[in-house]
Order: C-alpha cells, then structure tokens, then sequence
C-alpha cells in the first residue's frame, strides 16, 4: 500500500539510511541527545551598506515536530493556492480537510517516533553551513542562522521578525539569503516560500510612495534558488549510496538496481512547464556519472494521489514489479529530499521496503548531518555571495503555461532592477 501523505484524495502540487534499522542514527532522538541543534547567539545589523552579517535562511516546507501539531500543519498546507488550487473557497475548505486527515497522520508521525525531525536537521546544517561560511567567506560574515518552515514552526512570519529583532532591516539594511532546501526548484515548493516571503516583505516592510519595493533600510534579499547539479551535492549522494552497496555480496554488488526516488507531480503541472522533472533528472544523472554508471538504475517517483494522471513510475509499483521479477536486490535513493522526513521514515522504510518483504531491498542513508553535504551547503552559498547576482537566471522565466501575477511580481522583485527585464 503506497503512503497516502497528509494530501491524499485531493489534487495537489507537492513535494510532498538506510532501511528502517538504520533509522536509530538518524532519528529525532537521536539527533536530540547529541545536541546537534544547539543555539547560536543573535547578529546584530550595525553598519548600514557593510557586506556582513549576513542572513542565511534556509527555506523548507518544515513538518510538525510533534502530534499535537499535525493539524496545523496540514490546515496551512491545505490552504496553500500555490500547491493544492482549491479555488475561492480555499480558506474554508483547508481547514475542513486538515480535519479529517488528521488523525491518519498523526499515527504515522507516531510511527516514525512522535514528529518529523526536519527542524532539527535544518537548524543543525544551516548553523554547520554558516560556522564554514564564517571561515571561507570572512568579509560577509558574521553568517546568522534562520530556518522558515512553509506549513510548520518556525514560519516565514516568524523568521522575518526575528531578523527584526537581530538588528536587520526596519531602517538597518543589512542583507539576506533565501537558500532553498529543495535543490530542484518547483513552483509548488521552492516557489511557494518564495512567493510567501515576497507577501510578508511587502506587508512588514512596505512600499515606497512610487509603489517601488527597495525601500532604504529594508532587507537586502538574494535568493538560491536551485543547485540540483552542484559537485559537493553529487557527491554526498554518491558517497551514500556507496556505503550502501558495500553492504552486498561482492559478486551480486554491480548488480544492484539503483532506484531513485522523488516526490511526484500532476501531470497538468508538469505540462504547465514546471523544471522539476527536468532538474531531478539532472541530479541523477550526475550521480550516475560519478558512479561511473556501475549499477543499472531508474529514476521514478513517490506519493501519487487522488484519481489525476501523475508523473510515474510509481516508487511502490516500480519496486513491486521488480521483486515479482526476480530482482530483489534494489537500493532505494530520495534523490529530491535533504533530510529525513515523513516520505522517507514512514513512505519508503516503512511501507515501501516492508512490502517488498525481501532483505536485498534498502535504502542509501539521507543527507542528514553528512559533513560532505554540510561542506556543499557552504560552497554553494560562498558562490552565490562571490557572485553578488540576486536570483539564476533560470529563475527569471516563469512557466511556459503560467498566468500568476503573483508569481510574475515575486520574480520581479528578487530579481531585482538588473534582471527584471528578464522576467516573462
């Protein structure tokens, strides 16, 4: 039975090592006992026009960290236009769904030990990321920690004030990064934080009298807004799957199938244009070129629902039809995800895999704390605060089949005025 996340029965957009014995390494109680996540004292913007601090914000859908917060979670995530179009009566009907699914979702949160831990894993790369930054990029730091969860704590809303409170913006200037944790952008994802965080800098720190959004004092955001083929990205993967084969015979190891799992996608979503499918398959591809293409391997893709064509092959049928051929040796890999989360503990391990009901089929290790994939977050934020532009230029296009003035007016805005004649 394939895992019906918080969205089943309604069409949505969305994004949502280790087989299930690895999970005692990774697992929230884990992480907690370790103190992976621990405080980093408050920045304080002082110099107007300086190139440091610097705020790094780590942008995610977030999960909720315990039961008791599941049904906000979803209420939020169901009231969002940008990834489930429920049409006017959106605000009413989110809630109403949130409701029902409830339950479902709080016990497979209790499944996986109670909550997600995609908050303590993004607090704790983001401050990794900026003690590096602190050290290879000196003349931007001191480098400022945030996180700001879509649909859980700590929201967007959230994390702007406290920039407020840390001395950025409000008169101060000061500059900031928006740096997606989705590596493959998506409107659905990476382009619903954003078009959140435009809403919110609008409302908290207005608009000058020509209607102009560069207003002085205000934040100075740049955003990154994908890096699905960065080297330090592949090769975290590359190192996880590695480990993974070791754990085979030698003679069946190039034997493996290596499957590579991403979150799916609406066909009318995918024909509308969206550079998701395009950008995982990138991901894999430089994976595999890494590997030098040891092992067979397929790209496909998880959490279809509701009665709409999605982009496939599902990951359960993909494994299913496998094992029922006599390939039972496959190594499942969440190609599209930087941390553990619910599609991951509770999807693929403890679904996906116990189906199959066959040893030979695992899971490679998430990126989680890997010091490889720490040391990628800093490379890929010490490019982009070397380079000084405000987006990529693939970020100017909109969809080919887009009509969203917000997503037209958010692209202008972090574009900037250098590369706003680009945005179409």
């Amino acid at each position: 039975m394939a895992f019906r996340s918080p969205f089943a029965a309604v069409p949505r957009q969305l994004w949502g090592n280790a087989t299930t014995s690895t999970l005692r390494s990774t697992s929230l109680k884990s992480l907690v006992s370790r103190g992976l996540a621990t405080a980093v004292p408050p920045v304080t913007q002082n110099s107007v026009g300086s190139k440091g601090p610097t705020a790094m914000v780590f942008m995610n859908m977030g999960g909720p960290s315990t039961t008791d917060q599941v049904e906000d979670f979803l209420s939020r995530l169901f009231s969002d236009g940008d990834l489930i179009p429920l049409g006017r009566l959106q605000s009413y009907i989110g809630p109403i769904l949130a409701r029902r699914r409830t339950p479902k979702i709080q016990k497979q949160y209790a499944d996986i030990g109670g909550g997600s831990p995609i908050r303590k894993w993004s607090e704790y790369q983001c401050e990794e990321m900026c003690k590096i930054l602190d050290k290879i990029s000196p003349e931007t730091a001191p480098h400022k920690p945030y996180v700001a969860f879509r649909y859980a704590a700590p929201l967007t809303e959230t994390m702007y004030n406290q920039l407020f409170e840390d001395g950025f913006g409000n008169g101060k200037g000061g500059r900031a990064v928006a740096f997606t944790q989705y590596p493959q952008y998506s409107c659905s994802t990476t382009g619903s934080s954003l078009n959140e965080l435009w809403k919110l800098r609008n409302r908290m720190e207005g608009k000058r009298a020509d209607g102009e959004v560069d207003q002085a004092g205000a934040i100075q955001w740049s955003v990154i807004d994908r890096w699905p083929t960065h080297p330090g990205l592949v090769e975290a993967f590359a190192q996880n799957i590695e480990a993974q084969l070791q754990t085979y015979p030698e003679d069946k190891r190039d034997k493996v199938v290596l499957l590579f799992s991403a979150h799916s996608l609406p066909m009318s979503v995918v024909n509308r244009g969206d550079p998701y499918p395009a950008e995982v398959a990138a991901t894999v591809h430089a994976v595999m070129q890494r590997l030098k293409f040891s092992n067979p391997y397929r790209l496909c893709w998880q959490s279809q629902v509701g009665p709409s064509a999605w982009l496939g092959a599902q990951t359960q049928d993909t494994v299913m039809e496998y094992v029922k051929r006599g390939q039972t040796d496959l190594v499942l890999v969440p190609i599209a995800f930087t941390s553990d989360h619910i599609e991951t503990l509770y999807e693929l391990d403890l679904e996906v895999i116990e189906e199959a009901n066959s040893p030979g089929v695992k899971r490679a290790e998430s990126l989680n704390g890997n010091p490889t994939f720490i040391q990628a977050l800093a490379d890929v934020a010490h490019d982009h605060l070397q380079k000084g532009e405000p987006c990529s230029a693939q970020m100017t296009l909109r969809c080919q089949g887009c009509r969203s003035e917000r997503c037209l007016e958010q692209k202008k805005f972090f574009a900037g005025k250098r590369l706003s004649s680009l945005v179409l």
